[in-house]
Parts: structure tokens; C-alpha cells; sequence
């Protein structure tokens, strides 16, 4: 083996243009397809991360029919006092989920005694909320409690009421039975650039919203779970729903949901992964027409080379992995070469801490990383379509027939 492959060496430094044109194309695809798995990557579990780390949470659970109605915030499909206990006795029996937030959601207006806006109100914990969400520190004041009396407010309802904090404003709602009730409250902070469908969302404290609507027993409308992997998240939804089949009714009254089910942005992550995979195919190409254009030049100009050796005895077989030893070493060169300058090129990126900004979230840095999987896969494709496309080229090397190779001029 080792012979053939320093036979196969000595082969691709007699062509030392045409091979370095190859190797330069196959270390080009590489470096541009980790690249661009990196940052596109990056900018998945970004906005991912900026999602569901400050307003939806990795998984949620509600009442059956709840997120079919979501914008009309129904108050009947409300978990009671019972229902919250059992569910949160089964969470607890996941140690994979790191915390859960209860919160109950309704809609109402907001009043700054000069003129209104429709607001959706959350009634939370907020030790609970900010431990499962916890970027949403770095969405409100710095050290900012919320207490009883006291509200957060979106800055884009802000700015269209002319609020600041301090300010005073009443909050009207309907409860269950269709009655109005209104209850005045100190903004103690603005909330800025909540992903997802929180953007326009205000946080009261439960106990606040258990008295604007009038609710007697503590009633929540859905759990919201932080894993403490992300990556397992399928394996623990399906957990999830397995505990939670034990319960009372369960078919009748519960429904699990995934952040990618609860907003839009799971499709443009999904398109994300598409994506690579197109840039994958692509690169596939420009090795397979590369390694195939090189290795059918070097056959035909070796086919005297080729009669001599079946003269003397070497069998097809032999011939065959010569020019497969060749088509390896190239797709292996590319793709060290290739592996090092994405490397190279990913490290500088990270060490600049590149700003951009999406939508209303400024200033988020790009900051690209490559798993192993990712650098393992594309290296293996390349040295498979590497060796592929030298199949052809040697097989036809292989069968020619030493007297006509002899021949040839």
C-alpha cells in the first residue's frame, strides 16, 4: 500500500501545474463549504438561542387548542391548581430539564390616561421566568425585580405612549365571565428586542394577574421547560409526552410544543440546513469534475506508460490502484489543506468578533464554529468522490490491452 501511494506521489509531481490547479480547486470547496456551515450555524443557534433563551423556552405545554387560539388569549383553556401540580410532578422526574416557568397570558390595554394600546400581558414568577429565560436579563433593566404593583413593558409600546420608567399606567382586561377590570401599575423597566412572539409582550407578577382577572385559585396558561440540552430536545419531548400520558384525561387536555412549532423562524432554520446541504452538493461536483478532468488527462498520456508495465507483468488490478492511489492522495491533500485554512479563517472571524445586526437585534456577534461531525463529513465525501471519480479513468487504464498501448503515439 505504501508503495502505491508514494508511486501515486511521484505521479502527481510530474504533472505539479495540473495537479496544484486540482488540489487548489478541492481546497477551495472545502474551505468554503466549512465556511459557510460555520457561519450559517452560527447564525442558526444564534437566533435560536436569542428565541428561546428570552421569551419561548425550548418547550412549552398547554391545554389542548390553546395555540390554534393563541391571539385571542383564551382564559377557558386555563390549567387549574390541580392540573398545574400533576404536570409539574412529571417535569420534575426529567433531571434533563434544567428549569420550567409557569405563566398565565391574556390580552388587554394599556392606558397612559391620555390614550390606549392593545397589549398581551404575562403573569410570571419572576425568579422562575428569568432562570428559565435568561437572556431576558439583558432585555430589562439591570437589576430589575418585579414586584407586585409594578409592570414591564415592550419599548415599542413605550415609545408609541411616550412612557419611560417611572411612569404610571393602567392596565384594563376582561376576566372569564366577559366583566372589565382595570389595576394601575409603576413601570419599573422597558423590555427591548424580545425574539420570537414575545416582541410585544409586558410582564406583570402573577399574583397582579390572578386580581385583574378576578381568579380565585391560581390558574397558569402553559408551562415553558429550558433543557439543559438543547440537542436533546426530540429525545425529551417524546419522554415528556410519555410521562404525561399517565395523566388523568391526557388526550383530551394537553398538547407539547416545540420553539420551532411556536414561531417562523423553524422554517428559515430549516432552510438554513437546506442550504448547506445544496453548498455540499455543490462542492461534490467541482471535486468529481476536477479529480475525473485530471485523471483522464494523466491515463492518456501514460497509456505507452501503461503498455509497458502490462508488458512486464503488472496485472489490471495493479494498474487500477495506481490511479486510484492518486485520486486518494488528491482528495486527501484538498482536504488537509482545505481543513487547515477554514480553520485558519474560522479562528480570525471568531478573534475580530464581527457585529451585525438582525431585524431589531443589533450589534450580535458573529462568532462561526465547526463541530466534528461537520469537518468528519465533509472530509469523508471528499476522499470518497475523490476516489469515485478516479474509478473511471482507471478502470479504462486498467483494460487496455498492452500491444495497443504500445502503439499508441
Amino acid at each position: 500500500m505504501m508503495n502505491l501511494l508514494k508511486i501515486g506521489l511521484r505521479n502527481l509531481r510530474r504533472q505539479k501545474r495540473r495537479s496544484l490547479l486540482t488540489l487548489s480547486l478541492i481546497t477551495l470547496g472545502v474551505l468554503s463549504v466549512l465556511l459557510f456551515i460555520g457561519i450559517a450555524g452560527s447564525f442558526k443557534n444564534m437566533m435560536i438561542g436569542q428565541i428561546t433563551d428570552s421569551s419561548i423556552g425550548h418547550l412549552q405545554i398547554h391545554k389542548k387548542g390553546y395555540v390554534e387560539s393563541i391571539d385571542n388569549n383564551p382564559l377557558d383553556l386555563n390549567f387549574t391548581l390541580e392540573e398545574l401540580k400533576m404536570i409539574e410532578e412529571k417535569i420534575l422526574q426529567i433531571p434533563q430539564i434544567e428549569s420550567f416557568t409557569k405563566r398565565i397570558r391574556f390580552g388587554g390595554m394599556l392606558s397612559n390616561f391620555n390614550a390606549t394600546s392593545s397589549i398581551r400581558i404575562n403573569g410570571i414568577d419572576p425568579l422562575l421566568e428569568l432562570k428559565t429565560m435568561p437572556l431576558l436579563k439583558s432585555k430589562i433593566k439591570e437589576e430589575a425585580v418585579l414586584i407586585p404593583g409594578e409592570i414591564w413593558i415592550p419599548e415599542i409600546t413605550a415609545k408609541g405612549l411616550d412612557l419611560k420608567e417611572g411612569d404610571t399606567v393602567v392596565l384594563i382586561a376582561n376576566n372569564k365571565d366577559g366583566s372589565v377590570n382595570g389595576k394601575q401599575f409603576l413601570i419599573s423597566s422597558l423590555v427591548s428586542n424580545l425574539g420570537g412572539t414575545g416582541s410585544r409582550d409586558a410582564y406583570i407578577h402573577f399574583e397582579d394577574a390572578m386580581e385583574l382577572l378576578r381568579i380565585e385559585k391560581t390558574q397558569m396558561s402553559e408551562f415553558s421547560l429550558r433543557l439543559t440540552d438543547f440537542k436533546h430536545l426530540a429525545s425529551i419531548e417524546k419522554q415528556l409526552k410519555n410521562l404525561l400520558k399517565s395523566l388523568p384525561g391526557n388526550q383530551q387536555f394537553l398538547e407539547i410544543h416545540t420553539w420551532d412549532q411556536l414561531v417562523g423562524f423553524g422554517n428559515i432554520a430549516k432552510m438554513i440546513d437546506l442550504m448547506s446541504l445544496f453548498i455540499k452538493i455543490i462542492m461534490i461536483a467541482i471535486v468529481l469534475i476536477s479529480i475525473m478532468n485530471v485523471m483522464t488527462m494523466a491515463v492518456y498520456e501514460r497509456i505507452r506508460e501503461i503498455g509497458t508495465i502490462s508488458a512486464i507483468g503488472a496485472t489490471p488490478k495493479k494498474i487500477l490502484s495506481l490511479f486510484l492511489a492518486e485520486g486518494f492522495l488528491i482528495g486527501i491533500l484538498g482536504t488537509f489543506s482545505g481543513l487547515i485554512l477554514g480553520a485558519g479563517l474560522i479562528k480570525i472571524i471568531k478573534i475580530l468578533e464581527i457585529p451585525f445586526n438582525f431585524g431589531k437585534m443589533k450589534g450580535i456577534l458573529l462568532l462561526p464554529e465547526i463541530g466534528g461531525n461537520d469537518i468528519l463529513s465533509v472530509s469523508l465525501i471528499v476522499v470518497f468522490v475523490s476516489i469515485l471519480a478516479s474509478f473511471i479513468p482507471a478502470l479504462k487504464a486498467s483494460k487496455m490491452e498492452p500491444v495497443e498501448a504500445l502503439r499508441h503515439v
